[in-house]
């Protein structure tokens, strides 16, 4: 059989590993000085946990796990009854109790809910873990994927949104990719439901404008009108998307058109704070990172509030690149009343590619071994073991050729793994206290007392 591994997973080479972990470290680095602490929860949920979360359409790509003993012949029957119960979209404990997690935030809720009693609040928490979803694999969609979240749970100032916008704006300075922050409420779209009819329009809308950028208006307004909604009432949405110009005009054209409406008031005069402070700011840490209001901004699920935010690369085709938003009823879902919630999610996976794309990854990252000593016997082995160790607890990272072997065998060794330098410890250099360094790229050789080594080696 030929090996392979499951569609819409991949395999990481070194290459490739020091540039996430270059993401990976940069993002980590900006959430702790702004004091989120770090977290990390169970690559599986139980199902109950997840399902009803993300709505319908998010239900549909949560991984569930079937549970142990399926293949009983005593319970067979009752099993397939089970597993057309789950097949019609339903959860059945007898046929899964537990599914891989679908994102970071409903977890960290989860976790919020349960610990309350222990959390100093504002609890301010960052995880970075990989997720599940069983979407159809595509440029910058995977099955399976990281992401980074920092979260704050147990407070509703806007002082973090304004935060969380600086830590996207600082981490893609970092980065070097410059992006644009996408800003909406929540409590807007409601508005627009009400104006439409009614709150139970609510998801049925934000569920059809959030395809927009993947499906365009008319195809939006046939989702629409196969919701039930009346002509007059998606002519409402597509004048409500259609609205243009500054942030400032936007803001005032939906202060007219939700006038009568204090949920829609209230959206507004979040989004006008939250731009007002980071744009007093802008020069100071955004570095020019632009904060937009869109309207046609939705996200989908369920749980979120109030503001919401999406980041989109410029000068590269890719959706979004990170996202979150306010969600003040969160832990409600598990009864626990009272904690409001903010965050935002790096998609890390989508910023490897446009970083590739941009060639903004720098050349350093892929440093790896900095010497090969070479193998010349059994006698020098020993001291070169010692010698090795010595750099090594000074930072240089060296290897040692595993056998005894010919010089043009450890040389292409190095060559292919990139190896800037190679030492030589021959008995001579044993007695003399020195050693042969030869640096690749140029082909000069030195030899060396041992206390030299270090400078020899570019530290």
């Amino acid at each position: 059989m030929k090996p392979s591994i499951p569609q819409g997973t991949r395999d990481f080479s070194a290459a490739v590993l020091r540039k996430r972990n270059f993401i990976l470290q940069t993002i980590r680095s900006v959430f702790e000085t702004y004091g989120f602490e770090p977290l990390e929860t169970p690559a599986m949920e139980n199902t109950e946990t997840l399902m009803g979360k993300y709505g319908e359409e998010g239900d549909k790509l949560i991984f569930k796990i079937l549970n142990n003993g399926l293949n009983n012949p005593d319970k067979r029957e009752a099993v397939m009854q089970d597993f057309n119960a789950v097949l019609e979209g339903r959860t059945n404990k007898g046929i899964t109790e537990r599914a891989l997690r679908y994102d970071l935030t409903i977890p960290f809720a989860r976790y919020v809910a349960m610990n309350q009693g222990q959390l100093t609040f504002p609890f301010k928490r960052y995880q970075m873990q990989p997720v599940w979803r069983a979407d159809r694999p595509q440029r910058g969609r995977y099955r399976e994927f990281w992401q980074c979240d920092a979260d704050v749970a147990g407070s509703t100032a806007l002082l973090h949104e304004v935060e969380l916008s600086l830590i996207y704006t600082n981490v893609f300075n970092k980065l070097k990719v410059p992006v644009e922050i996408h800003i909406n409420n929540r409590k807007i779209l409601g508005a627009l439901a009400a104006v439409c009819g009614g709150e139970d329009m609510m998801m049925d809308i934000t569920i059809a404008i959030d395809k927009l950028d993947k499906i365009g208006m008319e195809k939006v307004k046939d989702e629409l009108i196969g919701k039930g909604l009346s002509m007059e009432q998606v002519d409402t949405v597509e004048s409500f998307i259609s609205i243009a110009g500054s942030n400032e005009e936007k803001l005032k054209a939906l202060e007219d058109m939700f006038s009568s409406i204090p949920l829609g008031q209230e959206g507004i005069n979040e989004l006008r704070t939250i731009i007002d402070s980071f744009n007093a700011i802008q020069g100071i840490a955004s570095a020019g990172t632009q904060l937009l209001v869109d309207l046609s901004l939705a996200r989908g699920l369920n749980y979120y509030t109030g503001t919401i935010f999406e980041v989109k690369a410029l000068d590269v085709q890719m959706g979004s690149i990170g996202g979150g938003g306010r969600y003040d009823d969160l832990t409600g879902l598990f009864g626990v009343k009272g904690i409001a919630g903010v965050g935002i999610s790096f998609g890390v996976d989508r910023i490897y590619d446009v970083m590739e794309e941009l060639t903004a990854f720098p050349e350093s990252i892929q440093k790896g071994t900095t010497a090969l000593f070479f193998n010349t016997g059994m006698d020098e082995q020993q001291h070169v073991l010692g010698v090795a160790e010595n750099l090594r607890s000074k930072g240089v990272s060296c290897e040692i050729y595993h056998e005894l072997a010919k010089f043009d065998k450890q040389f292409k060794y190095a060559e292919r793994k990139n190896i800037p330098f190679v030492v030589i410890i021959g008995s001579k250099e044993m007695e003399s206290g020195t050693a042969l360094v030869k640096e690749l790229s140029s082909g000069t050789q030195t030899e060396m007392k041992l206390d030299e080594l270090l400078k020899g080696l570019g530290y």
